[in-house]
C-alpha cells in the first residue's frame, strides 16, 4: 500500500512566528496560510511510498544523520518564491541551514537506491509559511515581506529528523509521524 510522503525536521513555533502567520491571515491575500502546528522544514519529499520501504527509508535517514547532534538553527527573514513580483511559496528564511542542507544532501544519495529521484533544485534552507493561490491582494502580502526582510524570529532546536505521512484535504494537510530519528 502506498502513502504521501516526506522527511522533514519540524519547528514548534514561538510567539512571534505565529505572530507573522496571523498576519498573513489577516492580509486578505488568497493565501493558504500553514497551521502553527505544521510547520517543518521539508528535508526530502518522497511522494507516493510503498509502505513495504519504511524501514529502508529509516535506514537512509540513519545514515544520513550519523554523527549530527541535536543543533539549534535561527530563523530570520521573510522572502517569496520564486519572486516578490511572482508569489507562489512566503517563506521564512534560516541564518544557518548549513547542517539541514549536509542532512538533505546525504539524505538524497542514500535514497537513490531506493528509487527516489535527487532534488535538481537542490535543498534551501526555509520554512514554507503559506501558498499563494491567486494575486488577489498580493500587495499586502509583498508589505508584510518588505516589514520583515530581517525579523530574528528566533533560534529553535532541531533534535529529531521526521518520516511524516501527508493526507491532504479540502480543509487541509493532515500530517502523522511514520518514524523518527533522534539526532545525537
Amino acid at each position: 500500500m502506498k502513502f504521501r510522503a516526506f522527511i522533514s525536521a519540524d519547528i514548534v513555533p514561538n510567539d512571534a512566528l505565529v505572530g507573522v502567520l496571523d498576519e498573513l491571515r489577516r492580509s486578505r491575500a488568497d493565501l493558504k496560510v500553514v497551521r502553527p502546528e505544521l510547520l517543518h522544514v521539508t528535508l526530502k519529499f518522497l511522494g507516493d511510498t510503498e509502505e513495504s520501504l519504511v524501514d529502508d527509508i529509516l535506514a537512509g535517514i540513519e545514515n544520513s544523520t550519523r554523527g549530527v547532534a541535536s543543533f539549534k538553527t535561527r530563523l530570520v527573514g521573510m522572502g517569496a518564491f520564486p519572486s516578490m513580483s511572482n508569489i507562489r511559496v512566503v517563506w521564512v528564511g534560516m541564518e544557518d541551514g548549513k547542517t539541514l542542507g549536509t542532512i538533505a544532501s546525504r539524505l538524497d544519495e542514500a535514497l537513490r537506491p531506493l528509487g527516489f529521484e535527487r532534488d535538481k533544485k537542490g535543498f534551501v534552507p526555509h520554512l514554507t509559511v503559506a501558498r499563494a493561490r491567486s494575486g488577489r491582494n498580493i500587495a499586502n502580502v509583498q508589505e508584510i515581506l518588505r516589514r520583515n526582510a530581517a525579523t530574528d524570529y528566533g533560534e529553535y532546536q532541531i533534535d529529531r529528523i521526521l518520516l511524516k505521512r501527508s493526507v491532504l484535504s479540502p480543509a487541509g494537510p493532515t500530517y502523522s509521524v511514520v518514524r523518527e530519528k533522534i539526532l545525537g
